[in-house]
């Protein structure tokens, strides 16, 4: 697997990490958050991966997060749950993603993608 970028085309912050990517000549695929949602099975690996909380990789300033009140719900629910909701919807999944063998990145910050790039 070689790099891939999972993203949102008219989300401003995705923008800037795909033309971070192409200035510092990173080659990646890309992958449409919403037309190409993550599976179950994707997620799962790459939140073991990552090493974070589950809850990074929720949009909470998305509509759909504030639409289905998930600030109150996610403490309630198993962690199952929570990656099937996430795959259920690619808008509920925080963006960009960034994933290869070695790293998962979510959202973009250039100093840690610098580093771990």
């Amino acid at each position: 697997m070689g790099n891939l970028l999972i993203w949102y085309p008219k989300c401003s912050t995705c923008q800037k990490a795909k033309k971070w990517l192409e200035e510092n000549q990173v080659t990646f695929e890309e992958q449409h958050i919403v037309e190409e949602t993550p599976s179950k099975e994707e997620l799962k690996k790459w939140i073991n991966q990552s090493g974070l909380d589950i809850k990074k990789f929720f949009n909470t300033s998305g509509l759909k997060y504030k639409e289905l009140n998930l600030k109150e719900k996610l403490s309630n629910m198993t962690e199952e749950e929570k990656i099937e909701l996430l795959a259920s919807n690619g808008m509920l999944i925080k963006r960009p993603l960034f994933v290869n063998e070695k790293v998962v990145l979510v959202g973009f910050k250039e100093k840690e993608w610098r580093e771990k790039i």
